[in-house]
């Protein structure tokens, strides 16, 4: 019997652009999760093919359960945006700016900023690439509402 090695994998970095997946892996109109490091980020595939990315963290329930959202569009301040609305709150989100529009009558879990923090997106040759910033943590920079 010959043992052989197991094959190890590249050290993942934790922060710059990161390669995450096939465009065509994406579904349109639907959130899929990706883990990096102590970031949990969703991404949402548009029709228009453009990919956004937001924390996976809802802030008004606690969890991380953002990709699993519904995907919409509101009108704001006469433009047309992208959103997506909680799956247990129904809090509406901004994609493109992670800013909270519609809160549902709650307020965020422990004190969290209401909105959600967002991630720079590239599609290069077919490949979806999230850029993880050097930050102060998981979360990112509070932000207040």
């Amino acid at each position: 019997m010959t043992v052989s090695e197991t094959p190890t994998l590249p050290e993942l970095r934790q922060t710059g652009w990161q390669a995450v997946c096939a465009l065509k892996h994406l579904a349109p109109e639907r959130g899929a999760a990706a883990l990096y490091g102590p970031h949990q980020v969703a991404l949402f595939r548009l029709v228009d093919d453009r990919v956004l990315a937001v924390a996976q963290h809802d802030p008004f329930s606690d969890a991380y359960v953002m990709s699993r959202g519904i995907v919409g569009s509101r009108w704001v301040d006469d433009v047309e945006v992208p959103t997506v609305a909680s799956p247990m709150y129904k809090q509406v989100f901004d994609l493109t700016t992670g800013r909270c529009l519609d809160p549902a009558g709650k307020t965020p879990a422990r004190g969290l900023a209401a909105d959600l923090r967002t991630f720079p997106v590239r599609v290069v040759d077919g490949v979806v690439e999230v850029e993880i910033p050097e930050d102060d943590g998981p979360a990112g920079p509070a932000v207040s509402a």
